[in-house]
């Protein structure tokens, strides 16, 4: 063989396993986690994605990309190298956060993409919406993506369907418009519901508390429940009883439906102050916790026979966690919330409803007495006792969350709070994470940090 010949069949080797590795590093890639809504890919607030830190270095974390955006309470949502944002241009009015009143302004919701991997604005579609809600920073609904659709809820009802690709109106609805329904005084909140061909979202108004729509076309495929309000719970599906079930939190009751027909399973009723059902309940193999503000929380447990719940227990003063406007986390017998009445983190035993421990370190650690609605928001690190926090002080922290108690393991400020809430700023946002990064939002910039564990 002469050292030509040699050569040449060494280099097409070469080449042959360099572009194998790319091959593999792309499949990698392309196999990263996407967070496509609120809470993530199965909306529990579990991030599963491998390849992550377990702990947030002192020098803290590298910071890919920051780009403007607008005012907003939602979150980003991640799917296909794309994120997706909305907010809130205002152009005219008097903006202020009065728990009684509602404010009047001029201005624009948008909804944006991003590219993942820069931070590029790849399209942006905006439309003129004015505002009478109170707290009227921008929308509070997270994107939801569906293949190549992604559905966005505007806090005064508008719902559209947009192509991913280019951000064109496929279909688009009104609540008020086209239901007659009244905005409650803190915005349309619950993140839509894609369900098979369905879209699922609360609406309001007399046999139409939850409507479904035909995912592609905007259709009511059905309507269903009377309340006095909708609350701002998003809906869920879990499976127990044999059943698919859709669980609804309006303002009166959690209701267990049919997703197909809407039909009802059961209702049990839990009525918090001010139609403030906002928590998603939280469910655990057989348990399924509800939480709302002051002292309303229950825990129920799922019949494994048939749809159908036996209430455990309810909460009392100085029992369980009472949140506002994050989840709780329902984990192996325990449930960790902020405490919307002292604003710390709190542990509860699921069982009982004891509490265990409290600590203001994860909502804002400078606190000596109470905050009203302090927040924070959980993501459990795959089946780990390891969570990562998101402060309403704009920090990112890793932390242990266990029966024993909380322990740090590094905290990186993101973004500075902008948003006013009682006197003090806050972020009240929930993060999304995806291809070892995690995206966070206040109102005045999306920036996405790297969270990849060093090889």
């Amino acid at each position: 063989m002469n050292k030509l010949f040699y050569h040449s069949r060494l280099a097409v080797g070469l080449c042959g396993c360099v572009a194998l590795l790319l091959q593999a590093v792309v499949a990698v890639d392309t196999v990263a986690d996407d967070w496509p809504q609120w809470m993530g890919p199965t909306r529990d607030g579990v991030y599963r994605e491998a390849g992550v830190i377990d702990a947030i270095p002192e020098d803290g974390l590298p910071v890919k990309w920051r780009v403007p955006v607008a005012a907003g309470y939602s979150g980003p949502a991640v799917a296909g190298n794309r994120v997706f944002l909305t907010d809130y241009v205002k152009q005219s009015g008097q903006s202020f956060n009065d728990p009684g009143k509602r404010a009047t302004l001029q201005g624009q919701e948008r909804v944006h993409c991003f590219d993942a991997r820069t931070g590029e604005t790849l399209w942006q579609h905006a439309y003129d919406r004015p505002y009478s809600i109170s707290y009227p920073n921008g929308p509070r609904c997270t994107p939801t993506v569906d293949g190549d659709r992604v559905y966005s809820l505007g806090a005064e009802g508008d719902l559209l369907c947009l192509n991913v690709e280019d951000g064109e109106v496929i279909w688009q609805r009104n609540f008020v418009n086209d239901f007659g329904i009244t905005v409650p005084i803190w915005g349309l909140s619950s993140h839509p519901l894609v369900d098979g061909e369905l879209l699922i979202c609360l609406v309001g108004g007399p046999g139409q508390t939850v409507v479904a729509f035909d995912k592609m076309t905007g259709e009511v495929r059905w309507k269903a429940l009377d309340a006095s309000a909708i609350g701002y719970a998003p809906p869920a599906i879990i499976e127990a009883g044999g059943k698919r079930q859709l669980l609804v939190w309006h303002a009166e009751a959690i209701v267990s439906m049919n997703p197909a027909d809407g039909s009802v399973y059961w209702s049990v009723d839990i009525k918090p102050s001010y139609d403030m059902a906002i928590a998603r309940p939280q469910r655990d193999g057989d348990l399924l916790y509800a939480s709302a503000i002051h002292s309303e929380a229950v825990m129920l447990r799922l019949d494994q026979q048939q749809p159908g719940v036996t209430e455990l227990w309810r909460g009392e003063r100085k029992t369980a966690v009472y949140c506002s406007n994050s989840t709780p986390m329902l984990r192996e017998g325990m449930i960790f919330g902020t405490d919307c009445n002292v604003g710390k983190l709190i542990a509860v035993d699921a069982q009982s409803g004891e509490r265990l421990w409290e600590t203001f370190a994860a909502t804002k650690p400078d606190e000596k007495r109470f905050i009203k609605h302090g927040t924070a928001f959980l993501t459990q690190l795959g089946d780990s006792d390891r969570y990562l926090v998101l402060s309403e002080t704009g920090d990112l922290i890793i932390a242990t969350l266990s029966a024993d108690g909380y322990s740090e393991h590094g905290r990186f400020r993101v973004v500075e709070p902008t948003s006013e809430a009682f006197g003090r700023k806050v972020v009240w946002s929930h993060p999304a994470y995806a291809g070892r990064t995690a995206f966070v939002r206040n109102d005045e910039e999306l920036v996405a940090v790297d969270i990849a564990a060093t090889p």
